[in-house]
C-alpha cells in the first residue's frame, strides 16, 4: 500500500469519526483524526525500512563533502561558466555575477544545506571558499 493510499484511507476514516461543527459552521478536526496521521506516517516509514532494508544513520560531513556540494550548487547556476569556477573564484570579480546573482547563489546554498544564512553573514561570503568555511563552522566540521 502506498503512502498516498494510506493517507487517503486515514482521511476518510477521520471524516467518519464524528467531526464537530462550531457555531460559525466551520468544521473542527477531532482529536481522533489528528491521531490517525500520527499513527499512519510512522507506520508507513517502518514498512518502507523493513521492505527495502533501509537504515538511517547520522553521518557527519567532511570538508571535502561540503566543498563538493558548494561547487556543485555554484556550477549549477546558469550564469557561471565551469572553466572559471574554482574554490577561490570571486563571485563578482572572477565569475561576473552581480549582487542579485550573489543573493540567488546564497539562497541556493541555504536550500542545499538546510539552514538560513543571515544577510549580515551572506555579505561576507564572496567566494566558494568562504561558503565552505562558513558551512563547516555551522556544522562543526573541522579538518
Amino acid at each position: 500500500m502506498s503512502f498516498s493510499q494510506i493517507a487517503r484511507s486515514c482521511s476518510r476514516l477521520a471524516a467518519t469519526l464524528a467531526p464537530r461543527r462550531i457555531a460559525s459552521g466551520a468544521l473542527v478536526q477531532s482529536q481522533a483524526s489528528r491521531m490517525m496521521h500520527r499513527l499512519a506516517v510512522p507506520a508507513m516509514t517502518s514498512q518502507l525500512s523493513q521492505k527495502f532494508g533501509v537504515r538511517s544513520y547520522s553521518v557527519k560531513s567532511t570538508i571535502d563533502d561540503i566543498k563538493f556540494r558548494v561547487l556543485k550548487v555554484v556550477s549549477a547556476y546558469d550564469k557561471v561558466t565551469a572553466e572559471k569556477l574554482n574554490v577561490d573564484s570571486h563571485f563578482i570579480n572572477d565569475l561576473g555575477l552581480d549582487s542579485l546573482d550573489h543573493v540567488e547563489v546564497i539562497m541556493a546554498m541555504e536550500d542545499e544545506f538546510g539552514f538560513e544564512i543571515p544577510d549580515s553573514d551572506a555579505e561576507k561570503l564572496l567566494k566558494p571558499a568562504d561558503i565552505i568555511k562558513y558551512v563547516a563552522d555551522k556544522e562543526d566540521v573541522y579538518e
